[in-house]
């Protein structure tokens, strides 16, 4: 018998997480679900609270888009439990199979007929008057300015030593995987998701060096909040924090990556060439 985790989009996974756990049951499985899921599938003596969904749990399931996944993966990876995403979503870049393919990609997972794909993550910390408070994101962490019709400025330190001062809308730290996400809306590099990397992008930069870094993963990046305007920090999408000026963030590649559930090797170029639909012209 495993135990299976399953993480869902309220909005759209609701059929498809009833069969699902229909299924799993029949077969005597254990399964598990977030307290503020089970609603969805209908049987609350099913939800757990989120630092419990993963203990133990052989498989985490997400049934949504891209951004379900970024929120199971935060639940894994602190407990190494594998993600295999399911595509319920537009683009779907991170998730392996689609909704008609579940019961064969389960199937496969229980044969021990896949591989795990690690992709590295970031490790933040909010450093304030408040103290430090840690984040982890498989994407990417922004700092942005808080006022509209204004920029803030940071103060970029690499490994200790001051480096620059942007003054921009905001500077994206993001990791291989996130470079398809929003540093590639600010035309910063795509890189191939096994690499490992520390991404520093800026947003609409007010200053002539505008371009895009790639660190390696394990330089430590402090980005200090200057001048007199606070900024914003948010983490895969997520706001955790308002800085005021003084504050800071440091990031770094973290020690526990995100392990991802594939059935044979992931052509990241087919990957790309369907996502963005290219191709001869």
């Amino acid at each position: 018998m495993s135990t299976f985790g399953l993480v869902l989009h309220r909005g759209r996974a609701g059929e498809l997480a009833r069969s699902t756990v229909e299924w799993l049951r029949a077969r005597d499985h254990e399964v598990r679900v977030l307290d503020e899921d089970a609603a969805v599938i209908g049987d609350p003596d099913l939800g757990v609270a989120s630092d419990e969904l993963c203990v133990g749990t052989d498989l985490v399931l997400s049934l949504g888009g891209d951004g379900t996944m970024l929120r199971a993966v935060d639940l894994a990876a602190p407990e190494d439990v594998p993600v295999l995403g399911v595509n319920l979503g537009q683009l779907g870049y991170l998730t392996e199979v689609e909704p008609s393919g579940v019961r064969v990609a389960l199937k496969r997972f229980l044969a021990g007929s896949y591989t795990l794909e690690e992709r590295m993550r970031l490790e933040a910390h909010v450093v304030d008057a408040e103290g430090e408070r840690p984040s982890t994101a498989l994407n990417e962490v922004v700092v942005e300015k808080s006022e509209m019709g204004h920029t803030v400025r940071l103060e970029v330190a690499l490994d200790g030593r001051p480096f620059t001062s942007y003054v921009a809308d905001g500077l994206i730290l993001a990791t291989p995987t996130g470079s398809t996400a929003y540093a590639f809306s600010v035309r910063g590099p795509i890189v191939d998701p096994r690499h490992r990397a520390v991404l520093m992008a800026p947003v609409a930069a007010h200053m002539l060096f505008d371009r895009s870094i790639v660190l390696r993963p394990d330089c430590e990046v402090v980005v200090r909040v200057g001048g007199d305007r606070a900024a914003g920090v948010s983490v895969d999408g997520r706001s955790v924090a308002r800085l005021l000026p003084g504050a800071s963030v440091r990031c770094r590649a973290s020690d526990r990556p995100a392990r991802l559930v594939t059935f044979g090797e992931r052509d990241f170029h087919a990957v790309l060439r369907e996502k963005f639909h290219l191709g001869p012209r």
